[in-house]
């Protein structure tokens, strides 16, 4: 049996381990931002009818990511699972390190996996599929949009397929680095999360932007509701909050760099988005663990070039007080 995929906010695993009620932890293993969109009342309708189609959400997101059209899907996870047996099985190179899911995903339907030179601009002639995450998550990384639209030319000479994961992206509002305005090209699939930005991920909705064709395989794969009607408010109410939006990406910014600041002072190298941030170090599992009998809980990476820390953002004055006097301490006793 493959060993399980590992991922943040497994927080219930954390309290056991050590011996910590659930409620006295600050969880910071995520990226999610803590300072969550507040989702206005739902009508009464979003709980008792079966989620429709035709209520504007595909066509609400299109025009919120700037595509050609988009397919509203349970997080991005769900269309992970269910894209690698759409597309021509061969080999598909992932990123050393990067989220989790993707290997496993196009593994179980037939796919060859390969490293990807994400520091290359040209592809190996036997790659396929390449799956990129922009940012990174956790590295950080962005990789330019004109050699992404690079790969996806090599790529789709050989019929293959270039996935954008954009899970982060909604925090930078840089719609020139994404490249869902290039969606409706065959061979790309740009995929966007909901959770990270707007701090939803309870509601577990994203939207897959990609050719109308691929879009009608996919949502074929998925089959009916796959959204829910409280979801499919909450995140219409979101899109329209253009000012909570612009308020929100300037406060991660500014949290962001706080934290990276902090880390730095204690003499890592960090690397930030406006959610994480991310720093390698050798003492990354002892480091974690002196975080976690603090009631601190960090996400570690123990594969990759070495081991890595991420760290999210807190949502107040007082956490932020409590993890700064937590670091200073967990730094000092693995020393």
């Amino acid at each position: 049996m493959a060993d399980p995929i590992r991922h943040g906010g497994n927080l219930r695993e954390a309290a056991r381990r050590y011996g910590i009620a659930l409620g006295d932890w600050l969880d910071l293993s995520t990226g999610i931002n803590p300072r969550a969109f507040p989702v206005p009342p739902l009508p009464m309708d979003a709980w008792r009818r079966l989620p429709e189609d035709a209520d504007g959400l595909a066509e609400l997101a299109a025009r919120h990511y700037g595509a050609p059209g988009a397919l509203p899907v349970a997080g991005s996870q769900a269309a992970i699972r269910a894209l690698p047996g759409l597309l021509r099985r061969g080999v598909a190179a992932v990123a050393p390190l990067t989220y989790s899911e993707y290997r496993p995903a196009f593994e179980r339907a037939g796919h060859r996996i390969v490293t990807l030179d994400v520091a290359s601009a040209d592809l190996k002639n036997d790659i396929d599929q390449v799956i990129v995450a922009n940012p990174n998550n956790p590295t950080t990384e962005r990789i330019p949009r004109d050699v992404l639209l690079q790969w996806h030319e090599q790529l789709a000479r050989r019929g293959g397929t270039l996935i954008v994961d954009e899970a982060f992206a909604d925090a930078y509002g840089d719609a020139a680095m994404s490249m869902a305005s290039e969606s409706e090209r065959e061979g790309l699939v740009v995929l966007r999360s909901v959770g990270k930005f707007y701090g939803l991920g309870g509601i577990r909705a994203g939207f897959v932007l990609a050719a109308a064709s691929f879009r009608d395989a996919l949502s074929d794969a998925l089959g009916a509701w796959t959204v829910s009607g409280p979801a499919r408010h909450a995140v219409q109410a979101a899109f329209n909050d253009l000012s909570w939006q612009a308020e929100t990406r300037a406060t991660l910014v500014r949290d962001s760099a706080r934290l990276a600041e902090l880390i730095r002072n204690q003499g890592f190298d960090p690397r930030a988005t406006p959610l994480f941030v991310w720093f390698e170090t050798g003492k990354a599992a002892a480091l974690q663990n002196a975080l976690a009998t603090r009631g601190i809980w960090t996400r570690l990476f123990e594969h990759g070039t070495s081991p890595s820390l991420r760290i999210g953002l807190t949502g107040s004055k007082e956490e932020w007080a409590r993890f700064e006097e937590a670091f200073a301490a967990a730094v000092n006793a693995i020393r």
